[in-house]
């Protein structure tokens, strides 16, 4: 059981390495491309590929019941297509270190999610550990200047609602799915969703397309951070508790940091340092108190 749920740690948390990375990406993606557009096209590249590993696993589409199907559309509505839309627009107005900032919230309001409306009473390890790594996101993207909430940053905590809706409604679902299958139906689910609004924006763009560096980073988008994003998430998130879910979203804003390091070039700051050392501090907290309780079982 400790085996398999260490497992489900390190698929989740490399699912939150990669989704830091769109924030760099949809930097490059707001500057050069609609953002309902280039996330119809996002799922347009990734759903090919999804339907092509269902069928070479030989897993076919579920027929969910009613409540699944409901939970399905909130999940590929918030996730699939709101956190990905409100993620650039609110990057074309907001710098990438300002958006690290906002996506630092993740965990604690994943966690209070969990709490709330799932009903989960995790551990107080747990918890200490949430709020651990709260901290150090927080200071991990601190700027001197301090946080103002213009239209840019009320986008990027919109994304951020979306994004821990989207993690946790799974634990909702009735009938457990592959995970493959699950990103599938988030993938398709988000591009029915995506494309009426897609077609307006093509229709008033009048002719002009997309940029060459905003085509790149939808295909990256698409085949990285959404195939093989998706079905690390899914295939971690089945393993493991939502509120252990939740402090892996540290993982997220600390991937944006130094992604935006490397290939933004911004600046890394000693405070932004001590916020990542404090998220692997977290994360060294659950590992010790899983250990604890392997120990006692």
């Amino acid at each position: 059981m400790m085996v398999d749920e260490r497992k489900g740690q390190a698929y989740a948390g490399l699912a939150m390495l990669l989704v830091g990375s769109t924030v760099v990406v949809s930097k490059l993606i707001a500057a050069g491309a609609p953002p309902f557009a280039a996330t119809a096209l996002r799922f347009a590249l990734a759903l090919p590929l999804l339907l092509g590993l269902l069928r070479w696993r030989g897993l076919a589409l579920p027929r969910p019941d009613r409540h699944d199907q409901v939970l399905l559309w909130l999940q590929a509505g918030a996730g699939s297509v709101g956190y990905t839309v409100l993620l650039i627009k609110g990057l074309a107005w907001v710098s990438a270190a300002d958006a690290g900032v906002l996506t630092g919230t993740l965990p604690a309001v994943a966690a209070l999610f969990a709490v709330l409306v799932l009903g989960e009473r995790p551990a107080p390890a747990t918890l200490a550990a949430i709020a651990l790594a709260s901290l150090g996101v927080l200071a991990l993207n601190l700027r001197q200047a301090g946080i103002g909430l213009g239209w840019g940053q009320v986008l990027l905590l919109g994304a951020v609602l979306c994004e821990a809706l989207f993690i946790l409604l799974n634990k909702k679902l009735r009938r457990a799915l592959h995970p493959l299958q699950l990103a599938t139906l988030m993938v398709g689910g988000g591009l029915l969703l995506a494309l009426p609004m897609a077609a307006l924006e093509l229709a008033q763009a009048g002719g002009r397309w997309m940029s060459p560096a905003a085509l790149a980073g939808i295909a990256y988008y698409a085949l990285v951070p959404t195939v093989l994003g998706f079905v690390l998430w899914y295939a971690g998130a089945a393993r493991i508790s939502a509120a252990q879910a939740a402090l892996l979203t540290a993982l997220m804003p600390a991937s944006a940091l130094l992604l935006s390091a490397l290939v933004l070039g911004e600046p890394i700051t000693g405070q932004q340092l001590l916020g990542l050392a404090l998220v692997l501090a977290a994360m060294a907290l659950l590992a010790w108190a899983q250990r604890r309780a392997s120990t006692h079982q």
